[in-house]
């Protein structure tokens, strides 16, 4: 089964690397962009989408919807959605592809199922498609065909059974790993610099952790650009392992390391303007001041 018109909600830099895969291979891609930024605006004009005027008109014209954007707002996204649907008697497939945790997921289907539309759970891992391997696309639900018949358009779909929550569960262990070891590194670089043991911490790390400083220094001065949305990730992610026993602490207190970032000047970068020059030991200083007392 192939879409022929696919909708993103919303272009940010995920959002608008699948769009112009997407559009790439053969497909129609729309979205809305009333009320979103001038950055939104321009990726969504790089990625070749066509902006509708109403949320009415994407839903009206989409054959399959995939909602990207940050975690906090998925579910308030998908309840818009499913009450325009409804009003307009449309029933396009919806996907979410949120860092959204499992019993999250089960809730926006739910509110999508309530208007009688399709859903798919998705779970995205990678970077945006054009920035290196093929973004993989975790998919599961009741009928994942429509979102595996875009296997190979960009980016890669992987089937993961029929039960909702299969592939957010995935997406969260996955983060919970990835974006939970960067908190660590920058905990114990902030811990090191506030003990005066910064530049000592760092050279025992170049001795006997080589491949963990490497990380380092390529990760924690880049993070604040995404602090934002990561805080509510990590939430997520914490509810996740909470729902099955597991300490929650870890990523509660990672919650609390994007928090601080997101405090520093350097938050107001966008993918874009990032300033790649910026190091590590530039870096600290700066987020140790926004450490709460």
């Amino acid at each position: 089964m192939t879409h022929q018109t696919v909708a993103i909600l919303m272009p940010g830099d995920m959002g608008h690397g699948v769009g112009r895969a997407l559009r790439e291979h053969g497909h129609e891609v729309i979205t809305c962009l009333a009320g979103r930024s001038a950055r939104t605006r321009g990726l969504a004009k790089a990625a070749g989408m066509r902006d509708l005027d109403s949320l009415e008109a994407v839903v009206g014209e989409a054959d399959l919807i995939l909602s990207i954007l940050p975690p906090d707002a998925a579910l308030a996204q998908a309840s818009q959605v499913a009450t325009t649907m409804t009003a307009a008697g449309a029933r396009p497939i919806y996907v979410d592809c949120n860092a959204v945790s499992p019993m999250t997921v089960r809730k926006i289907g739910e509110v999508i199922a309530g208007a009688g539309a399709p859903f798919i759970d998705c779970g995205i891992i990678g970077l945006a498609p054009g920035k290196g391997p093929a973004t993989r696309f975790h998919v599961s639900g009741p009928d994942t065909g429509p979102m595996e018949a875009l296997h190979g358009k960009g980016i890669s779909v992987l089937p993961m059974g029929t039960e909702i929550g299969r592939a957010s569960a995935l997406k969260m262990v996955y983060a919970g790993l990835t974006k939970g070891t960067m908190t660590l590194h920058t905990a114990m670089l902030l811990a090191a610099h506030q003990l005066g043991i910064y530049e000592e911490a760092v050279a025992e790390y170049a001795d006997s952790q080589p491949v963990a400083l490497k990380a380092m220094e390529a990760r924690v001065p880049r993070i604040p650009a995404d602090a934002r949305r990561w805080t509510g990730e990590m939430e997520e992610i914490a509810a996740t392992l909470a729902s099955v026993g597991v300490t929650p602490g870890f990523h509660e207190g990672a919650a609390e390391i994007y928090r601080v970032l997101d405090r520093t000047p350097f938050a107001a970068e966008t993918r874009e303007t990032l300033d790649t020059s910026r190091t590590m030991a530039d870096a600290i200083p700066v987020y140790a001041k926004h450490l709460k007392d």
